[in-house]
């Protein structure tokens, strides 16, 4: 990673952790998941920086993927626990953020994925391994009394990747990858009240492009033609402007040529935090680019 990639990386940064508390502040009872989505897209335009994937809004025991449908007209609500995770990039340099809305009374649970974070910040350095970050981080959650979601991890970040070596576990573990200069890696912490493991539900509203392949029909490709810009990073559903894109979409998956990604849960009426900076790993240390 060269001087001018680190600049970037920064930049991405600090416009993300802006982003993501003035998206926070828009998540209170009665306002819709659509809107504060289309609000945190507006914003990361307006920056001129690109959107590394669709805001995640994750309510209660959803943990991750969840955002705004085409017609969504779902409102927050007094009570539910919001999980809000944005990402954008400049020029593929990529920061990927999150942090936890409580609109009920579950503060020892967001604590506990904030503190698993900088537990597993405090950490990262060049040769330490990814297991030892994870076993902070799960220390810190069953410290106080909940369940770290096992079977998701943090993960290092490429240009136009957001999912690159290494991954980093919620929970202990004898080893994972050993940490180098250079690495920009995005840890993120999820505690639950919950079993501590995710399910997929039956919603996708996120997909991506995995492969290029002939498509015969002209809603498939004019789909495609719409995404090309992203570089194989994750759209959102509710960006297509295709007519009948639902089809096309479940034609193009089972192609191969997409993926969805569908909601993430926890047992119902669990509730999960989640907490996520995005690092570049140092000669000494980390810099913590969204902080």
């Amino acid at each position: 990673m060269n001087d001018e990639m680190i600049d970037q990386y920064k930049q991405s940064g600090r416009l993300a952790k802006k982003i993501l508390q003035n998206g926070a502040r828009m998540i209170v009872p009665g306002a819709t998941l659509a809107g504060v989505a289309d609000c945190v897209c507006t914003m990361i335009h307006e920056e001129g920086a690109g959107i590394a994937f669709p805001p995640n809004l994750s309510l209660n025991e959803a943990a991750a993927h969840d955002t705004a449908g085409p017609s969504d007209d779902r409102t927050f609500a007094a009570g539910d626990l919001v999980k809000l995770d944005i990402g954008i990039h400049i020029d593929g340099c990529i920061a990927d953020t999150a942090l936890t809305v409580d609109l009920g009374d579950h503060p020892l649970l967001v604590e506990a994925s904030r503190v698993a974070l900088d537990s597993a910040l405090s950490l990262a350095k060049p040769g330490v391994r990814a297991g030892e970050l994870g076993a902070a981080i799960q220390e810190a959650i069953v410290s106080r009394g909940f369940q770290p979601v096992a079977n998701l991890t943090g993960h290092g970040l490429d240009l136009y990747s957001l999912h690159a070596s290494p991954s980093v576990p919620n929970i202990g573990s004898g080893g994972g990858t050993l940490l180098k200069e250079g690495m920009a890696i995005a840890i993120e912490p999820f505690a639950s009240t919950g079993h501590g493991r995710v399910t997929e539900g039956s919603r996708a509203e996120i997909f991506s492009q995995i492969a290029v392949k002939p498509v015969r029909t002209p809603a498939g490709r004019k789909i495609l033609e719409e995404i090309r810009d992203r570089r194989g990073l994750p759209f959102a559903r509710r960006w297509l402007k295709t007519d009948r894109a639902d089809l096309a979409l479940t034609a193009l998956i089972r192609q191969g040529v997409l993926r969805s990604y569908p909601v993430l849960q926890d047992v119902p009426g669990s509730f999960v935090s989640q907490a996520e900076h995005t690092i570049i790993v140092t000669e000494d240390g980390c810099i913590i680019t969204t902080k």
